[in-house]
């Protein structure tokens, strides 16, 4: 036998076992994704969107929690959950264990669902991605309601598909109920939710499914419709008056700017190109391998329109799918036009992912003209391309920085340097994260009775945060600082210590650049993330004298 037939009879061999243990191998890929989750919910301390997660669930009764939940962007299914998942534990890796575990599963639901819709090639590609790509990674593994959402929506797409193709109320049911769990977890669910519904009327205007099956089917986009209105009427509409900020105006001028279409700055069209490509970004966490997987998406979207891909085991019309996979992105990005949800490469378009893992998958496995030997030699290439040189969107810790070590650090720090008579001053961001730490994980509640501050008081320390500044800048510091020591009545000579945690503290440095009394300034870090340094009251109006540590 000649050694070129000898490499075509192993890689007959090698596709023939992958087909056969198709399924053992999906559990080993999940089992490795699962670990890789763990290893990276694990050793590091909450950021301070995870510490307030829990602050908000971490309360005396049920309705307090959802009541905590309230004063969230966000539903409050995670609080709720996390108000009971407590009992098993308060540490970093067991909080973050929900997330884990929803974003393991959402890798098996996503391969489901692909390999229903476009055959096994595409379902191994895209089970790959899902459980190795570093943007997946990343969301499994934090106290979000991201890998909660994810998920849902993955079960929802797929017990969808297969309540109208094998005619089962019953699936259609358990669909409707993941949506439910979907809508109470992330508002980008509202999205999903008009996505499916668009391509299930579709899909039931060609091919009728037994009476039974739509019946169920629309009696369950009227009580999700009626979970969006009370959502509506408990929570968002309420919004403003309940965080005390102007969400509306604050969302699209402050936060993610880039992520909604402001005048002036180039064409809609342009923009939306743009946008969708950093999602792209996003997906892939690397900037090459998403410019290059945009394409591919919109060559998936021509091949299902134009009917040259041949369905699996769900066959769906193929141009109802070449709907489908970009009638989300369509959707988001008409919302974020309006002003109502951003549009871009961050996880708040991680209900996309999805969608977009969906095209590429499928247009490399007919690139790979379907054999699984080299749909998973090219998935996993790509996985590895993506974490070697992977990109991470701002802002961000390094995990070194992050590390659970470095807390403590600081919290030793704070307690051998401070007196109790001293201050701690915080910023908004560092506040919550400071008490969850400070208080040893126990509940703790804010004193708001003076305006424009909070305080509270654990471990033997008074903390003060000022309410509306969620980091310290030159310019807003001295403001507060002076703020704060009149409204609290601070002496002339008050020792306060300034303590950082979070993203983006680094503004010591310009205070060493623009002000001569701080160019000796000593700052105590634990890593880029905690910083902590001293400074004495001065007279009012005059700026506070920076000293060293004694």
């Amino acid at each position: 036998m000649s050694r070129a037939s000898e490499t075509t009879g192993g890689l007959a061999g090698l596709e023939n076992w992958l087909q056969t243990h198709s399924d053992l191998v999906a559990a080993m890929v999940l089992l490795v994704g699962f670990a890789l989750r763990l290893h990276a919910a694990s050793g590091t301390f909450l950021d301070p969107d995870e510490a307030l997660h829990f602050w908000a669930a971490n309360r005396a009764s049920l309705s307090a929690a959802y009541e905590g939940s309230l004063h969230l962007s966000h539903p409050p299914l995670l609080v709720l959950v996390l108000y009971f998942w407590r009992w098993f534990g308060t540490s970093e890796v067991v909080l973050r264990l929900p997330s884990v575990i929803a974003g393991t599963v959402f890798c098996w639901a996503g391969f489901r669902w692909l390999t229903g819709l476009f055959g096994l090639g595409a379902g191994w590609i895209g089970l790959i991605f899902l459980a190795f790509l570093p943007p997946m990674l990343r969301i499994s593994s934090e106290v979000r309601q991201y890998a909660l959402l994810l998920v849902f929506i993955a079960l929802a797409a797929y017990l969808l598909e297969r309540a109208l193709t094998e005619n089962s109320v019953r699936l259609m049911g358990l669909a409707s109920l993941s949506l439910y769990l979907a809508m109470l977890t992330h508002y980008s669910a509202f999205l999903f939710a008009a996505t499916i519904a668009i391509y299930t009327l579709l899909r039931i205007g060609l091919r009728r499914p037994a009476p039974a099956v739509m019946v169920t089917w629309f009696t369950g986009q009227l009580l999700g419709l009626g979970i969006a209105v009370f959502l509506y009427v408990t929570h968002l509409s309420r919004l403003e008056e309940l965080q005390g900020a102007h969400v509306p105006n604050w969302l699209p001028s402050v936060y993610l700017p880039n992520s909604y279409f402001h005048p002036g700055h180039g064409g809609r069209w342009l923009w939306a190109l743009a946008r969708t490509g950093s999602i792209f970004q996003y997906t892939f966490g690397q900037l090459v391998v998403g410019d290059l997987a945009f394409p591919l998406f919109v060559i998936a979207v021509v091949l299902l329109l134009r009917k040259k891909i041949a369905p699996g085991e769900f066959d769906p019309e193929p141009r109802l799918l070449g709907i489908l996979l970009p009638l989300p992105f369509v959707l988001t990005c008409v919302a974020a036009l309006l002003d109502k949800y951003p549009y871009g490469g961050s996880r708040h378009s991680a209900f996309l992912v999805m969608f977009a893992v969906a095209g590429v998958s499928m247009v490399l496995a007919k690139i790979t003209s379907q054999r699984l030997s080299r749909a998973v030699v090219a998935a996993l290439l790509i996985v590895v391309a993506c974490n070697a040189f992977a990109w991470r969107h701002q802002p961000y810790m390094l995990r070194t920085d992050q590390k659970r070590a470095n807390m403590d650090e600081a919290l030793r720090f704070l307690q051998q340097q401070t007196a109790p008579s001293d201050v701690v001053f915080v910023n908004n961001q560092t506040s919550i994260v400071l008490g969850h730490y400070l208080c040893q994980t126990r509940a703790f509640e804010f004193d708001r009775s003076v305006p424009g501050f909070r305080s509270f008081a654990c471990g033997g320390r008074r903390v003060i945060a000022a309410s509306e500044e969620f980091r310290y800048t030159a310019e807003n510091f001295f403001v507060r600082l002076n703020e704060m020591a009149q409204k609290y009545g601070l002496r002339s000579d008050q020792a306060v210590w300034i303590v950082q945690v979070g993203w983006d503290i680094n503004f010591t440095q310009e205070l060493k650049k623009q002000y001569p009394e701080f160019r000796d300034l000593k700052v105590q870090s634990f890593g880029q993330n905690i910083s902590v340094f001293k400074v004495v009251t001065g007279q009012p109006g005059s700026h506070p004298v920076a000293v060293g540590h004694s």
